[in-house]
This record gives structure tokens, sequence and C-alpha cells, in this order.
């Protein structure tokens, strides 16, 4: 993905621009699929920010995409999704060491400004249920409480350069395939579900998703033409999309199976 630090990202392409559209991203896996001689995708699927994308790929190029598969994202991200993300953008660019982006030049890693982000990105990866039940015992190893789980993971964007987060994030919150509409309707990302998309969906939400409410998901499933919903029913929130939880993980699969018209091997 554009961005990820990975491909062409600005850590790693000194004219990268300043802003990057989901748009940008489906145009160059496009592009590799015509390079490669692939003339259609018979499934697209993706989790979180890669089932934005698959939304984007059945958008943009409705013939070309027989399926896609939704995990725990949304048609458009929702003004509560853009909300939450101000909080870890927050807490990086006000950090010391990142110094309003002048860290490079002073050649210093932004560390406390990295730490922050994960910690005020963390609360929401998983759902009240999964911190009641104190799930983060079995999930963090070595953690006593949850300041300490906390803790223990604060370093999870440690290798990351903060411009290649920041630039991920924006283009997060400018999530919406109301942008492919037309009519009446134009902007309305319910007509591009209902009148572009052509593909068959199956939308797989979470429903202790924090980011990508399952509601949206109903929604979003009353205007597809060839929809299906199937919602992860889980304490795992936003990360059991992930493969967080194996036992959700295998519903998913089975889910996905059925979905395909495939039946799974042992």
């Amino acid at each position: 993905m554009l961005g990820n630090g990975e491909s062409s990202s600005p850590s790693n392409t000194p004219s990268f621009p300043s802003s990057l559209d989901y748009r940008d991203q489906i145009k160059a896996q496009h592009a590799l699929c015509e390079a490669l001689y692939i003339s259609y995708l018979d499934v697209v699927a993706g989790f979180s920010m890669g089932g934005q994308q698959a939304y984007y790929w059945a958008s943009m190029y409705p013939t070309f995409v027989s399926h896609a598969v939704v995990i725990c994202g949304s048609a458009k991200t929702s003004g509560h999704n853009c909300a939450f993300l101000e909080g870890p953008i927050a807490a990086l660019t006000n950090s010391i060491d990142y110094d309003d982006g002048k860290y490079r030049e002073k050649g210093v890693k932004p560390v406390r400004g990295l730490k922050a982000f994960t910690r005020a990105y963390r609360a929401w990866l998983h759902s009240p249920e999964w911190y009641r039940q104190e799930q983060w015992r079995g999930a963090v190893k070595g953690a006593e409480s949850v300041g300490g789980s906390v803790d223990k993971t604060e370093g999870a964007f440690e290798g990351w350069d903060p411009e290649d987060l920041l630039i991920l994030a924006r283009m997060w919150q400018g999530g919406d395939i109301g942008i492919f509409s037309g009519g009446l309707l134009k902007g309305d990302y319910r007509d591009t579900l209902a009148n572009v998309i052509q593909a068959k969906v199956l939308i797989m939400p979470s429903r202790t998703d924090q980011y990508f409410r399952h509601e949206d998901s109903e929604i979003e499933a009353m205007y597809l033409q060839k929809g299906k919903l199937a919602v992860i029913d889980t304490v795992w929130g936003h990360v059991a999309g992930g493969g967080a939880n194996p036992k959700d993980t295998e519903w998913m699969e089975e889910q996905i199976a059925v979905f395909l018209g495939t039946t799974l091997k042992d």
C-alpha cells in the first residue's frame, strides 16, 4: 500500500505527494494488474483500510471485480471515526520530538511521539467488553494490569516514520465512495452502493468494532444490489477482523467460503 513505508512513501520517496487518496491506491493496483495482463479479479478482499479499498475497487472498476469482501471497513469513514483519528494524530504531531515535522532535518527519531500515538490509538482496537473480561492477560505476554498491557505495547509503531502514519491516517479519514455517484444523489455513498457497484459484496463487520461500526455496515447492505452482511459476534473489537482471535478467524473463513461457493479443506 502506498504510504506504508514499504511501497513508495513519504519516508522513502523525496518527491512523494503531501496527501494520498484511496483512488491513488486503486489506480496503482489496477495498473499493476494491466502490466501483468490480468483482465479481471474474481475476488478483492481487505481488512480495515484494505476493506475500504475493496469498496473503492468495486466502485472504480465495476466490471473488473466479481466479488468484494469487506472486513471491518466501510464505504464512507464516519464522522466518529474521523474524530477518533484526530486523537492519535494530535498526540504525535504535538510531541516535543516530532518538533513540528523538523525531526528529520535534526536527525531525531520521534520515539515519544510515536509512543503517544500508540497510547491514544490502542484502547480503540478492542472493545470495552474485551477489557471487562481482561482478555489482555492472554493477549499481552507478561501483562499483570491494564496499564502494564499498555506499557508493553506502546512501541508498536516505533518502527514507523511519522509522516507515513500521518498520510495514511488522513487518507483513512477521507474515505468515501460517494465521489463515484452521479445524478440527483451525486456525492452520496449510498447511490454508489446502489447504482455503481456491480460485484457481489460480503460485508463482515465486528459487532464490537469502535472504528467501523456494524450499524454502518447494516445500512450499506441495504443499498447494495448483491450484498450480504455477516457480523462477527466477538468481543475482540476491530482486531477480530485481522485474525487476532482464532475462533473469529475460523468463522470468517467459513463465511467467505460459503460466499464464494467453495469448500474449506482441512
